[in-house]
């Protein structure tokens, strides 16, 4: 397969914008760690501290999802001066490592979706159980 200068130059918008949801994510999670560490420290309640190690875990997936996408677009970028430096072989490599390193970087992102999904059905439980009891409450009445 014979690969341009032009062809992972394809992939920067994609992994720009990996970049851009990553980094969005981990702020989200970084503002809810700090609002349940002040609410833990004034309450000590250990289901907060359950919720902190949660979205602890996420934090460190999300770094490892941004580390791999940062490193699949300097892949990118090697690849595209070793095309133009007529070292194809190489230049192939390098993108087929940068196609390699984003897929893990997508794979460890769904995880993290997984991990958060979880945590919100754990989190709506005691709502659900609520309605639950204000329907039967309307049924019966």
């Amino acid at each position: 397969m014979q690969i341009t200068i032009n062809t992972p130059a394809l992939l920067f918008p994609c992994i720009s914008l990996l970049l851009l949801a990553y980094t969005n994510r981990f702020l989200a999670i970084a503002n809810l760690i700090r609002g349940l560490k002040s609410k833990y420290t004034s309450a000590h309640e250990p289901h907060v501290l359950k919720q902190i190690s949660n979205l602890r875990r996420r934090v460190i997936i999300i770094r490892n999802m941004q580390a791999l996408a940062i490193a699949s677009l300097f892949c990118c970028i090697l690849c595209m001066f070793l095309l133009f430096g007529e070292y194809e072989q190489l230049g192939q490599l390098s993108f087929a490592v940068s196609l390699l390193l984003m897929m893990v970087s997508l794979i460890l992102s769904l995880s993290e979706i997984a991990i958060s999904v979880n945590a919100l059905k754990i989190e709506l439980k005691d709502v659900e159980s609520d309605l639950e009891k204000s329907d039967l409450e309307k049924e019966n009445n």
